[in-house]
C-alpha cells in the first residue's frame, strides 16, 4: 500500500509568471503539497534541482532562456535526475507540440487553468510513482511475472518498467519497436506484452494481430500504451484484440487495476 502523502512531497515549481507561481502555490497547498520551491527560468531550474533534489518537478512550457523540453532533456541526460518525476502544466492545446512530453514519461500534462481534480490526479500519479505497491494477482506471482516493454521512446520504456517494478514485476525485456519484438518472442516465453502503439517499422496494432494470430502467442495479454487520439485508429486498435488501453501519460493506479483484471 502507498505510504506517501502529499505532505511529505518537496517539490520544485518552475514558472516565470509571479502572479501564475502564486496561483499554482495555492493551489498545491490546497491538494496538500506544502513544501515548495519556486524559479522563473531553466537556469535556475538547474541549479536547484543540483542544491536540493525535489520529489517532483512541475513546470510551465515557455522560458526567457528555453522550454520545459530542454529542462527535461537535461534531466534525461544527467545522471542522478534521469526519473525524477515531471508535470508539465500548459495552455498549449496543438497535439504535435506535448506529444513530445507524452513520449518523455512525463506524469502528466495539465491544462491552463486546470481543476483541482486535474492536480489531485497528477499528485496522486506522483505518490504511486514513488511507492511500491505490489499487485495481488491469484493465478500469478508478481515477481515471476516475464514482461516485454516495446516502445520506441528509451525513457517511455523507462516509466513503463518504474511503474511495473513497484507493483513487484521483476523480470523485463525492452524492444524499441514491434518488428524487434516479434524476433524477441519467438526466443522467450512471456506473461505479458506491454507496447506502444506508435512505432517505427511494425507498429502496435500490427504486432497484436501478429500475436493473436500465432498459434503459440495467441493467448498472451497484450496491454497497450498509447498518445493516439484519433478514433478510427484506437477502434482499429481494440478490434485487434488488445486486452486493455491506456492514455500517454498513463496513471500507475489504473494500470495496476487493468493488469488485475487481464492477468486474472
Amino acid at each position: 500500500m502507498r505510504s506517501l502523502s502529499a505532505s511529505h512531497l518537496n517539490l520544485l515549481l518552475v514558472e516565470p509568471s509571479q502572479l501564475q507561481r502564486k496561483i499554482i502555490t495555492q493551489q498545491l497547498n490546497s491538494a496538500g503539497v506544502m513544501a515548495i520551491d519556486s524559479v522563473d527560468s531553466i537556469a535556475e531550474a538547474k541549479a536547484s534541482v543540483q542544491r536540493i533534489k525535489p520529489d517532483l518537478i512541475v513546470s510551465a512550457l515557455h522560458f526567457s532562456d528555453g522550454t520545459a523540453q530542454d529542462l527535461l532533456d537535461w534531466m534525461h541526460n544527467t545522471p542522478g535526475y534521469t526519473e525524477l518525476p515531471f508535470m508539465l502544466i500548459s495552455s498549449e492545446t496543438r497535439r504535435e507540440q506535448l506529444e513530445s512530453f507524452r513520449q518523455s514519461g512525463v506524469i502528466a500534462i495539465l491544462p491552463k487553468p486546470f481543476t483541482n481534480a486535474n492536480l489531485k490526479s497528477a499528485i496522486s500519479a506522483t505518490l504511486d510513482l514513488l511507492s511500491a505497491d505490489e499487485l495481488t494477482l491469484e493465478c500469478y506471482d508478481p515477481d515471476s511475472l516475464r514482461v516485454l516493454v516495446v516502445d520506441d521512446s528509451r525513457m517511455a520504456r523507462k516509466m513503463i518498467r518504474r511503474v511495473l517494478t513497484n507493483l513487484g514485476i521483476q523480470h523485463f525485456e525492452e524492444a524499441t519497436d514491434g518488428s524487434e519484438a516479434i524476433n524477441i518472442l519467438a526466443e522467450k516465453p512471456f506473461d505479458l506484452v506491454v507496447t506502444d502503439y506508435n512505432m517505427p517499422e511494425v507498429n502496435g496494432l500490427q504486432l497484436t494481430e501478429y500475436i493473436r494470430s500465432h498459434e503459440t502467442l495467441s493467448h498472451l495479454p497484450v496491454l497497450m500504451v498509447t498518445s493516439e487520439s484519433n478514433q478510427a485508429y484506437l477502434s482499429n486498435v481494440a478490434q485487434s484484440g488488445v486486452n486493455a488501453m491506456v492514455d500517454k501519460p498513463f496513471e500507475p493506479q489504473l494500470v495496476k487495476r487493468l493488469l488485475q483484471r487481464i492477468l486474472e
